[in-house]
């Protein structure tokens, strides 16, 4: 295909999912750089685009998108299993909410362009050395050529997997019914005359599995006609200390202090997931069951309430393959009712991928810098890198958290955590971005306490005298590898 057209830009970003745009947003506020944005979809917002019509944030809409323009109302739910905690974006919302940020933010500003559809060729590493760039249109097949003055942003590298787009790692025999969570809702009205599944068996453990298991029971489906296999249990974040508002005060920064506590108190990788439950941190589906996972995931304590309702867990590991009558599982093999649907949960939203530099020469690879938060970290990327110079120096700002998987990779993952926010602290003008920053979260409640405020000012220095302690602690966890 002949090459149709030649760009120039400051800095391409490969991606206009939630860290692309988050970025973006930011870049663009602190600095006058030209950004051109491309992405395979049509339309912004990344892996939001691909997800099940039910899904929505974990934690509060708050703290989520981009940093110049809300999310949501503020309001709180009325209703439902979320009721008095603040609202959770649906996949809709948010779908919309970033075609809102490319048409009446990033747009308008004459400073970003947009090509959705298209395809970067070639390794961003290779892009970003030789300094230009070339992309694909994946409806026309012409090409563009890209000359980048600055660096070429890669933010894909910690994008979701989800259901709809992975290819399962197990066989499906013949006349197997498998169907990702996209399905369910237009199940029974795509085969109006056909009965309802005899069974749903739902294929692994993290929270799109959940999400599953709670939109079967709460769209009527009898919990005794579900079955679920889950390979490992998790540990769960409890939404209720995710708050991001004064009233929840005592539950969200009261919590992060006895988080420090425990973190500074436990003897081992078990006895800290112990008082991480014991304060109200954590929390887990089943309380005679040790889990061994732990992905962030966050409910709400009703949410766990209906996923206990499902009696028929299978634990016999992951699946490896499904037959009409039978599936085979890591450690055995499990009968399957005639008529039963398979609900394929097993692709992992966080996929086990290394951390690297996120400043390289010519080239910017947004990873998580605070956990778990991908939109204020991909934001104060953007900020570290207009105000900042030199990798070194950004990089000693923006040190990658290694997502855990296991329980024994939450220490280290912790400790970075800390370490990237005790360098913030030590910087004003950072320090002073980070709380005014929507994405934050939390910053903004901690400095807003008033002096006379006692119960809340005795919080903050329970919280500020265990950090270091917890920091060392965390150390001796890591280093024992969670012994």
């Amino acid at each position: 295909m002949a090459q149709t057209e030649t760009l120039e830009t400051d800095y391409l970003v490969i991606g206009s999912g939630a860290a692309g745009l988050a970025f973006t947003d930011t870049l663009i506020d602190e600095c006058d750089a030209q950004v051109l944005i491309v992405d395979r979809h049509a339309k912004p917002g990344g892996h939001w685009n691909d997800a099940y019509p039910f899904v929505t944030l974990h934690q509060p809409s708050a703290f989520y998108g981009v940093n110049s323009l809300p999310l949501g109302s503020g309001r709180k739910d009325a209703a439902g299993l979320n009721q008095g905690l603040y609202e959770l974006a649906s996949g809709a919302e948010i779908c919309s909410y970033y075609e809102r940020v490319m048409s009446q933010r990033l747009l308008p500003s004459g400073r970003v362009t947009y090509r959705p559809m298209c395809h970067v060729l070639g390794r961003p590493a290779e892009q970003a050395a030789a300094g230009e760039a070339e992309f694909e249109s994946l409806l026309s097949g012409a090409r563009t050529r890209v000359k980048v003055r600055r660096k070429v942003v890669d933010a894909t590298y910690f994008s979701p997997v989800v259901p709809s787009t992975h290819r399962p790692r197990f066989s499906v025999g013949e006349g197997v019914r498998l169907v990702p969570p996209n399905a369910l809702p237009q199940l029974l009205q795509v085969r109006p005359d056909e009965p309802p599944p005899s069974r749903f068996v739902v294929l692994g453990a993290g929270k799109r599995a959940m999400d599953v298991v709670i939109w079967l029971l709460g769209a009527g489906a009898d919990p005794d006609r579900v079955q679920w296999v889950v390979p490992r249990d998790s540990w769960l974040v409890n939404r209720v200390t995710t708050q991001p508002a004064p009233e929840f005060f005592n539950e969200s920064i009261g919590t992060m202090a006895a988080q420090m506590e425990a973190m500074a108190a436990a003897t081992s990788t078990e006895d800290l997931f112990l008082r991480l439950e014991a304060c109200g941190a954590m929390l887990r589906i089943h309380p005679d069951r040790w889990p061994t996972m732990f992905h962030f995931a966050t409910v709400a304590p009703g949410e766990v309430e209906v996923l206990r309702r499902v009696r028929d867990v299978v634990r016999l590991g992951r699946v490896q393959a499904l037959a009409h009558d039978h599936m085979q599982l890591a450690q055995g093999r499990v009968p399957v009712a005639p008529g039963s649907v398979f609900i394929d949960c097993t692709a992992s939203a966080v996929e086990a991928r290394p951390t690297q530099p996120v400043f390289q020469p010519g080239r910017i690879v947004p990873q998580v810098v605070r956990l778990p938060q991908p939109t204020f970290s991909a934001a104060l990327t953007a900020y570290v890198e207009v105000h900042y110079e030199g990798d070194k120096e950004k990089n000693r700002l923006c040190g990658s958290v290694p997502f855990p998987h296991t329980l024994a990779e939450y220490a280290p993952a912790m400790l970075v955590h800390l370490w990237n926010q005790f360098q913030w602290g030590q910087d004003k003008v950072l320090r002073q971005w980070v709380r005014e920053s929507r994405l934050d979260g939390f910053g903004h409640l901690m400095s807003g306490i008033d002096r006379d405020d006692a119960p809340r000012q005795a919080i903050l220095a329970r919280f500020r005298a265990a950090a270091p302690a917890a920091m060392a602690n965390l150390q001796k966890l890591a280093t024992a590898g969670g012994a």
